[in-house]
């Protein structure tokens, strides 16, 4: 376990940069020092927080996430005038080097587009799908895309975030085959044939929870695209088999062995090599010019 203080410490030191580009300074208690961490406690949530010029922000952890808050405002600025601007899981127990990085690039992601000038803006013009929330699933009102799984994935596997934000930027759109047969496979398999109980228990607890709430085309890319780049390995299977959640375990095991068949040798093709990608046509203007 790490603790909070110093995981925060190592967040702040990364996007400390990013903060003054932005017009941001530490807001300081009486007696700190201007190298301190900027940090109180209320209750059980931990701040730090950052002033500028008709602004305002700050890191907030709490429940095992922490989230950015923002405001732009002139005069007084109260604590209802915050909007959460950014939040990812960030739990002290698990948290380690990749976790904080992360953290770092998007929290400075984030605060270039929203706080930043044009020009500091030129680096973080893309804008990001938005995933679906727990609160909305919860709520009935939606069910986790394919993006929500690609975008909470990256928190697990942050040194997959650029290539994530790229297959945006080349597309103009996600799209999650490509994403996950170039990239995320490769490192899911990495984890499954590594079989450490932690980073397992990290993978599936994401596989588990979005494939229980996903749109069939969620539960598709997890059981067939993902889960099925095993390839009926019994070993691999075998090292599942204790951390996928009973809904999604008989699915996993009857595509892989499908995929290995006579029968789903077509199937496996096709997985293996993806149309290549072809941006919708525009509709031809139906005016004509005068004189024609």
């Amino acid at each position: 376990m790490t603790d909070i203080y110093t995981l925060l410490q190592d967040v702040y030191t990364g996007i400390k940069p990013t903060l003054e580009k932005c017009g941001f300074s530490p807001v300081l208690r009486d007696g700190m020092s201007k190298d301190e961490l900027p940090v109180s406690l209320e209750s059980s949530r931990v701040i730090l927080s950052f002033k500028g010029e008709g602004k305002a922000l700050k890191i907030e952890h709490f429940n095992k996430k922490i989230a950015l808050y923002g405001v732009m405002k002139d005069g007084d600025i109260l604590e209802s005038d915050y909007t959460k601007i950014a939040e990812t899981l960030f739990d002290p127990d698990e948290a380690n080097e990749k976790d904080v990085r992360y953290v770092i690039n998007d929290f400075s992601d984030t605060l270039l587009e929203t706080f930043g000038s044009k020009d500091s803006k030129a680096g973080a013009k893309l804008k990001l799908p938005i995933p679906v929330s727990k609160a909305a699933v919860a709520s009935g009102s939606s069910s986790y895309d394919p993006n929500t799984l690609a975008s909470r994935f990256t928190t697990v596997y942050p040194e997959l975030r650029e290539q994530y934000k790229a297959n945006i930027e080349k597309y103009g759109q996600f799209l999650p085959e490509d994403f996950f047969m170039n990239y995320g496979n490769q490192v899911v398999l990495d984890t499954i044939k590594q079989n450490n109980p932690t980073a397992m228990r990290k993978l599936f607890k994401l596989l588990n929870e979005i494939y229980s709430d996903g749109t069939n085309e969620t539960q598709s890319l997890i059981c067939v695209t993902i889960l099925g780049s095993m390839n009926n390995d019994q070993e691999l299977l075998a090292n599942c088999v204790d951390y996928m959640s009973d809904e999604l375990t008989g699915p996993v095991i009857n595509i892989n062995r499908y995929l290995a068949s006579r029968d789903g040798k077509g199937a496996r093709m096709k997985l293996e090599n993806p149309p290549v990608y072809k941006p919708k046509k525009k509709k031809k203007s139906s005016a004509t010019k005068i004189g024609d």
